[in-house]
Formats: C-alpha cells, sequence, structure tokens
C-alpha cells in the first residue's frame, strides 16, 4: 500500500529534523514525504538542504497558502497519483520504529476504514488495574486502565458536566474526552473523531472532502471539524500500537489571547457541525463548560507562576465567548 506522509511545518526546523530522523528509522518507509512550509524565512530550507532524507520533496507555500488548513490542502494536491494513503504529523512530534507499519496494518484488517490516528504515547501514566475496578472521582478508568483524573474534568464530574459518550465521540453538548483518553492497550479502537498531527486517510476521501478553511492560521480544532465530517459516511479508528510522543514546540503558536479566542469561537463551530441543533439542554451544557473552563482559566492567575499567560488566555476566552452573542461562526463554509 503506497503511503505519503505530510509534515505541515512553520518556523520549527531542529522540531522537524528530530521528526526526521525518526522517520528514517521506520520498518515501513513513506513513499513519498511531503514538507509544506509556512515560515517566513529560510531556516528549514536551510536545514533540509544539509539533511538528505529519501524521497523528500520541499514546498515553500506563497504567502496566501500559509496556515495548516490550507497548507494540508495545498500537501493533498501534491500528493503522488499513486499514493492511496495520506499520513499528516506534527512536526514536532517523535515516532516509534513501527510506527508507520501500525497504521498502514490497520487499513488492512479494517478494509473499511477511511481514516486511522496514532497514540501519543508520552503525555499521560496509566495503570492497568481489573476491569471490575472501582475509580475515584480523581481518576479517570476505562477498558482495564486507569490514570490521573484532570482537575477540570473532576470539577465538571462534581458539577453533572462530565461527558457521557466514549474517548473519540462528541456527546450532544460537545466537551467530550478526546482519543488522549484511550489507554495504551494495544487494541484498536473505532472513534468519531482524530488528532490532525497524528492522522491518516485514504487518498480517495480527498476527492469529495477537504480541511475547513474556516480554521485560518494556527487551525485549532480543524482535525475535529475534518473528522466529525468524515465519520458520518465511514468508520474511523485509532490503532494504540502505532505510537509517538508529542513533545509541544512553543514556537509557532499564536498568542494567548487569540488561542482563548480560538477555544471559544473554533470549539463552537466543531459542535454545531456535529450537531446544527441542540436541544435547550445541551446548549445550557455548553455554555456552561465554556464559562467553567474561562473562569478555571482565571483562577490560573493566582495559582501558576505564568500570571499574564493566563489573565490573557482568559480575557481571550471570555472575549470569544461573548462574540458569539453578536457574530457567530457561518457553518456553510466547509
Amino acid at each position: 500500500m503506497n503511503f505519503t506522509l505530510i509534515i505541515c511545518t512553520y518556523m520549527r526546523p531542529k522540531p522537524l529534523l528530530d521528526l526526521l530522523n525518526s522517520v528514517k528509522k521506520q520498518s515501513l518507509y513513506p513513499d513519498e514525504i511531503l514538507i509544506i512550509d509556512g515560515s517566513t524565512n529560510d531556516e528549514t530550507k536551510l536545514m533540509l538542504s544539509q539533511n538528505i532524507f529519501q524521497n523528500l520533496i520541499y514546498h515553500k507555500v506563497p504567502d496566501n497558502e500559509r496556515g495548516l488548513t490550507k497548507q494540508r490542502n495545498y500537501g493533498i494536491n501534491r500528493t503522488s497519483p499513486d499514493s492511496e494513503v495520506i499520513c499528516f504529523l506534527d512536526d514536532d512530534t517523535i515516532l516509534e520504529q513501527n510506527y508507520f507499519e501500525e497504521i498502514i496494518k490497520t487499513y488492512s484488517l479494517h478494509p473499511e476504514a477511511l481514516g486511522v490516528g496514532g497514540y501519543i504515547n508520552n503525555e499521560d501514566v496509566w495503570e492497568k488495574v481489573s476491569e471490575n475496578y472501582q475509580p475515584k472521582i480523581t481518576e479517570f478508568f476505562y477498558d482495564g486502565y486507569k490514570k490521573k483524573e484532570g482537575s477540570r474534568f473532576v470539577l465538571r464530574k462534581k458539577l453533572g458536566l462530565d461527558s457521557d459518550v466514549k474517548p473519540g465521540f462528541l456527546p450532544e453538548f460537545s466537551n467530550g474526552r478526546s482519543i488522549g483518553f484511550l489507554p495504551p492497550s494495544g487494541k484498536i479502537y473505532e472513534v468519531e473523531q482524530l488528532m490532525g498531527g497524528v492522522s491518516s486517510f485514504r487518498k480517495k476521501v480527498f476527492e469529495t472532502m477537504r480541511f475547513s478553511t474556516y480554521f485560518e492560521g494556527y487551525g485549532l480544532y480543524e482535525d475535529a471539524d475534518f473528522t466529525l465530517r468524515l465519520s458520518k459516511i465511514g468508520k474511523l479508528y485509532v490503532n494504540t500500537n502505532a505510537q509517538l510522543g508529542h513533545f509541544h514546540d512553543a514556537s509557532g503558536r499564536p498568542n494567548k489571547f487569540l488561542y482563548g479566542k480560538m477555544v471559544v469561537r473554533n470549539g463552537w463551530f466543531v459542535w454545531r457541525v456535529k450537531y446544527p441543533n441542540p436541544s435547550f439542554k445541551d446548549r445550557i451544557k455548553w455554555n456552561a463548560i465554556v464559562l467553567l473552563l474561562t473562569f478555571i482559566r482565571f483562577s490560573n492567575i493566582f495559582t501558576t507562576n505564568k500570571r499574564q499567560e493566563a489573565a490573557t488566555e482568559f480575557l481571550g476566552r471570555f472575549s470569544g465567548w461573548i462574540s458569539l452573542f453578536f457574530n457567530k461562526p457561518k457553518l456553510k463554509n466547509k
């Protein structure tokens, strides 16, 4: 099965080099690697000229094609006609040696799959327990594994605002648990959402679907939007044996005000793409969760050392929530 790897990058030559060195060690190597560079300087191009990688093709995008979703679509348009699967990776990830082997194997095991996601293995500490384990409120338990619950979810549990569906699925009031809440069980799980930076798709899906241009620039939640739409017409899976590390590089990220605003507005967009007409109860829940998370971020001003970041993101989130009463995102642009 021929497959292409597309890496969209922006001002991150060193993390990109680390990723490509892990690609070089793969048990199954991509037939094509497309680097789609939106950087405003030539440091990434220079790095690649000094380090040779097999099957790699470099593209520096014009200004009007810069931004994650535009760069992804730019890369899709330039894949080889022979490619059957397109893999996407964030430029600050590092792969385990069998990552692509496990991804491609999943398409053989599940020929109906339209997309397959990988598994980030460096963000949580899981512990295997018995199947009938009764978790504490401070723990998350799923499929025989438990991990420490984040404080935000603990509070949501206490307020009756926890997700009521499996990880990787979106509740009717949105704000569910991502595929990051799937345990390292070695299993393949069916989902309806994938994380774009660790995803792959059959190339044929791009004949009729593309990443939404609504998500400009940093593109927060563009992956949720795309995969929720795709899951309406076919199956998506996560292979927890296709593992990699995600090393969140701060370079190339938006300022905290814009990030906070995107969290709310882009979150609203994704919710309404999946559920265009939510019930009154689900609208109340969505708004309650947004405000809860917004004011938790406000409390971080007093509980963390990064007070300015917390204050700026709080203002962005609150501004984004207020803006929805006057200027909602337009859903028809997909």
